[in-house]
Formats: structure tokens, sequence, C-alpha cells
């Protein structure tokens, strides 16, 4: 008899992100930059920042923060990031350069990770993300970009960066879809709190659901 994995051929995705497969590049979630940010609204913007590195902290994700003119310009960086992250411990990597790929430290410190897979967000998608993902692509790595968890001084200019990366292979997910992506079953009751707290925090209408779902299920 052939057993019932292989007869059904169950397994994921070669595409698909795993917590061991990929590193996140969080790049310029900072004050200055979240100023003239107009694509999407500054809320929904944190909501889904603390969803990306909440997720990255909860699945053992190696990160790495970076930040530009952090002391002089742009300011710290959002609070979701610095409650996961903190400065003192984690590092920020701080840049003059524009494109991350172009700081020596900021390029020994992602590819140092070791991972095939880059998944980025930050700020602003037609620069700041642009190129690190095109110059990683053109180094042959894959990179996603977190769409939601992005933004820039227009729904034009983060539109059309969006559309310039996809033409050049990046590939557009969101903060939700990275979080239940890493998560995938939730028999995986290691880190099922951890998620559900995190979407009920953070998720919206989801988390709001996810919240009435334990209350009821608890009478």
């Amino acid at each position: 008899m052939i057993p019932y994995a292989k007869l059904f051929r169950m397994k994921p995705s070669s595409n698909l992100l795993s917590p061991s497969n990929h590193a996140l590049v969080l790049i310029d979630f900072e004050g200055q930059m979240a100023f003239a940010t107009k694509s999407i609204s500054t809320t929904e913007l944190r909501n889904n920042t603390a969803i990306v590195a909440g997720a990255s902290k909860i699945f053992n994700v190696p990160t790495v923060v970076t930040t530009v003119a952090e002391a002089s310009f742009s300011g710290p960086v959002f609070p979701e990031i610095e409650e996961v992250y903190p400065q003192a411990t984690s590092g920020y990597i701080d840049r003059t350069s524009m494109n991350t790929w172009e700081d020596p430290a900021a390029y020994k410190a992602i590819t140092g990770k070791g991972k095939q897979k880059l998944v980025m967000a930050g700020l602003w998608t037609s620069v700041c993300i642009v190129g690190p993902a095109l110059s990683a692509i053109e180094e042959g790595y894959t990179v996603y970009v977190i769409t939601d968890a992005c933004g820039d001084v227009s729904t034009e200019a983060h539109e059309r960066a969006v559309q310039r990366m996809v033409h050049a292979g990046v590939i557009p997910i969101t903060s939700i879809q990275y979080l239940l992506e890493l998560q995938r079953d939730w028999a995986r009751q290691e880190t099922y709190v951890a998620v559900t707290d995190l979407v009920k925090k953070y998720g919206g209408a989801y988390g709001t659901g996810i919240h009435y779902a334990h209350h009821m299920l608890q009478h």
C-alpha cells in the first residue's frame, strides 16, 4: 500500500517561507520617514510593522534592523520595533547611504545570516526598499517584500515601486500572510498562543474575530 503522505505528495512548496529559511531586514522605520508617508495611514503601518517584528521574534527569524541618520535626522525607530528588538541589545545599524546594500556594515550583517531568502520591509518603498531589493536580486538572492509594512510619500510612489520590484523578480507579501506562513499549522502549540495574542493586539478585524472566538469557546 502506498503511504498516505506519498500518495498525496504532502510536501510544502520551496517558495514558502519558514522560520529557518530566511532573514528579515527592517529598514528605516523612523519618525522622520513616517511623517511624509501618505500611501498608508500611520496607524495601519505601525500595526503591520508590529505584526512583522513580532512574528520574527516568535519564530526566532534572523533579523537585521537598520536606520538612516538616526541621531541627526530620522529619529528613533517605531516603538513596536524597539519593544521587540531593543537598540541596547540588538545593535541597530545606522547608515548614511539610502541603499542599505551599499553600506558595508549592513551588507555584512545581512549576508552574514547565511540565508538565500531575504524578507524586507520599511520606509520609503521607492528608495530604501527598491535599492536593497534590486541589489540583492542581482546577487542571486530570493527577495520578498512585505508591501503593507512599507510606505511612501504617495500611493503612486509606493505602487510604482512595488511594480518595479515585481518586474525584477521580487515576491510581494503582506504582514498577516508573513505571520501565518510561519505558523502554517494551528497544531503548532508552541507558538499558537504568541501568534494569536499578536493578532489580537495588532490584527484589526481579524484580531477581533480571534478574540471573540476565544471568548465564546470559554463559555
